[in-house]
């Protein structure tokens, strides 16, 4: 199973919400050990593990226990991003939600969520995911809720928040950010509303746009998913490097297709199986040299070569460097911090 990750418009908007509550940003990611440049990249997907550790450093150099609610009132307005596009280009908001919801790994791939309508309620229920952090869902709450009063002038009106952890902020803290009550300690996590604003009618709707924004978002849905096959080989290489068979076809094997189809798809994702397996050895090889004593005999089996001669000339290749001059330099950076 692919590790599940957020994509880079999440962080960016916590860290512009930080900002904009005066909190000191940038002792925040050092404490969490996310690099500042990780947020030039679009391209970056973080992974949904990490949110513990980011909430827990968010809140220790806050000092607010309630941090996560407090930086939702905080948050811009998610704007720029194809699932705006998707939104305002469909003919209403309940069938932009749908839409939305279809491609929501474009977000996050625990932000997923189901409209549930019936007689009585109108919600949507599991948008943080299940055991969501606590900080993150209630920042989240307050996002998707300025995000939908955006999308409906103002139309759409948040009517309960059920979150599944049971410590949180005073009540009342919830009702000013969210405009309604907030329910802790719920089975799941639920945000209710008005159901009327599903027919409400979106003014910018143009149905070529809208296929041009689904083509769009197909893509990137695509390109998503060779990521996750590129993950999935170097798992699997990191998995059988010991019993020294990390041959495409053994991978292949490994991973349920055939050789052909495996080799053709790495190459949509502009790469290729010698390609992920050399940069895998040679990324543990120095990690190995450098922050380890295990002997370079040792680190020939563990990066799986037959033959210490052929590690030294694919390291030599990777580096422009013995693994000997390699693990001398390092020592040497270190000893001088």
């Amino acid at each position: 199973m692919a590790e599940r990750t957020d994509a880079h418009i999440m962080l960016r908007l916590i860290y512009q919400a930080m900002l904009n509550a005066g909190l000191p940003a940038e002792a925040v990611l050092a404490k969490a050990g996310v690099a500042l440049q990780r947020l030039d990249d679009p391209s970056a997907r973080t992974p949904n593990a990490a949110q513990a550790l980011f909430w827990q450093s968010a809140e220790d150099v806050s000092r607010d226990p309630h941090v996560g609610l407090h930086l939702g009132a905080h948050l811009p307005l998610y704007r720029g991003q194809v699932l705006e596009y998707l939104f305002t280009s469909s003919p209403s908001f309940g069938d932009g939600l749908k839409r939305a919801m279809a491609f929501h790994r474009l977000l996050s791939d625990v932000v997923a969520g189901q409209l549930v309508v019936d007689d009585r309620h109108c919600y949507l229920v599991g948008m943080a995911g299940p055991r969501a952090n606590r900080h993150f869902a209630e920042c989240l709450a307050a996002g998707m809720i300025q995000f939908f009063r955006f999308v409906t002038d103002n139309q759409f009106q948040p009517q309960g928040v059920h979150f599944e952890h049971s410590e949180g902020a005073p009540k009342e803290e919830y009702e000013r950010i969210y405009g309604c009550p907030a329910t802790l300690g719920c089975a799941e996590y639920r945000l209710y509303f008005n159901r009327e604003v599903l027919e409400h009618r979106i003014w910018q709707a143009e149905p070529r746009l809208l296929r041009l924004h689904e083509q769009l978002a197909n893509e990137q849905l695509a390109e998503l998913e060779r990521h996750d096959l590129v993950a999935e080989v170097k798992r699997a290489i990191g998995e059988m490097l010991e019993s020294g068979d990390t041959s495409l076809e053994a991978v292949a094997r490994r991973l349920g297709l055939p050789p052909r189809r495996l080799r053709s798809q790495l190459a949509e994702a502009n790469t290729s199986f010698n390609q992920i397996l050399a940069d895998y050895r040679s990324r543990l090889s120095r990690r190995l040299l450098a922050k380890t004593d295990e002997p370079i005999e040792q680190i020939v089996y563990l990066t799986g070569f037959s033959e210490p001669s052929t590690f030294y000339r694919a390291f030599k290749r990777w580096t422009n460097e013995t693994p000997v001059e390699y693990r001398k330099r390092k020592r040497e950076q270190a000893a001088r911090r």
